[in-house]
């Protein structure tokens, strides 16, 4: 899958070092994965994940962070649209950003 944009997560990192390699690991394994399908990503990340309005949310790090990625699948293109703590998810309507 194609990553738009690593720029986010690496600058959310830059603030937030405990969240650096849970982002790399979901970022890796991201960018290898070819998902076509809401289900490929259910295979995947099984009750770790939460769909909604062709968008997906991982819970990072045992659900202390929580990453919204709207996903393209014909295009194989994930566009990055929040990184934040489960308190800010919490802030935010994740089927509008």
């Amino acid at each position: 899958m194609r990553i738009i944009a690593l720029r986010t997560l690496r600058e959310y990192w830059a603030e937030h070092a405990n969240a650096r390699q849970p982002l790399q690991v979901w970022y890796d394994h991201a960018r290898l994965s070819e998902w076509n399908s809401p289900e490929d990503l259910i295979k995947d990340y099984g009750r770790d994940l939460l769909l909604l309005d062709q968008r997906a949310v991982f819970k990072i790090k045992g659900n202390q962070y929580r990453l919204v990625v709207r996903i393209k699948y014909i295009m194989h293109v994930v566009f990055i649209r929040f990184i934040g703590t489960h308190d800010e998810y919490d802030q935010i309507d994740a089927t509008k950003i």
